[in-house]
């Protein structure tokens, strides 16, 4: 995984630290209330003074509870995003005779070999999703920075694609490509 990609690692780390926390926080909290902490008075009040905090001051806190809670939504919803779903194809064309299953990350797997290759092209995952009546391929294409997208374009549509659909006996395959730059600099002529 380059630097660019998104920060799987740490959005995990910072998800279960946060959840930690929140539990500690809320366990302590409970046995506070319930009075199973000997420490704390579970009668006394929360902070010795009783005034009202001014008014600006509720609504930077409301403010900053609203800001706060987009961007955890933003977050969580960044972690929910997942790739297309696969399915096993059945290639059988008379049942009765015998059934051949095909893993899309089977049939993919040499075109991969193949996409990594290319000039420029440091890494290359793709996922085959949909059903052999409907297929689409989603491509995720790591290149160097000095990596010629037209190049690896052209590789893909003429030799790479029609190779996958021949072997899949397909007559079409709708496809994206999302392209990362890596931060490894590609090979120069001295």
């Amino acid at each position: 995984m380059t630097s660019l990609n998104r920060p799987v690692r740490l959005n995990r780390t910072l998800l279960a630290v946060i959840g930690v926390l929140l539990l500690a926080s809320s366990s302590f909290a409970l046995a506070a209330h319930f009075g199973q902490l000997t420490f704390l008075d579970s009668d006394a009040t929360l902070t010795p003074a009783t005034a009202e905090p001014p008014t600006w001051a509720l609504w930077i806190a409301a403010a900053t509870a609203i800001v706060l809670g987009l961007l955890v939504l933003r977050w969580i919803v960044a972690q929910l995003t997942r790739r297309p779903k696969t399915h096993t194809w059945h290639l059988e064309q008379h049942p009765e005779r015998g059934s051949t299953e095909l893993a899309a990350n089977t049939a993919t797997a040499p075109f991969l070999s193949e996409v990594t290759t290319y000039p420029g092209v440091r890494h290359a995952r793709a996922t085959l999703a949909g059903t052999r009546q409907n297929p689409t391929l989603a491509m995720v294409i790591s290149t160097e920075q000095g990596g010629d997208l037209t190049t690896i374009n052209r590789h893909l549509t003429t030799h790479g694609l029609p190779r996958l659909r021949q072997a899949l006996d397909l007559d079409t395959l709708p496809f994206t490509v999302e392209y990362r730059f890596t931060t490894h600099a590609g090979t120069r002529a001295h």
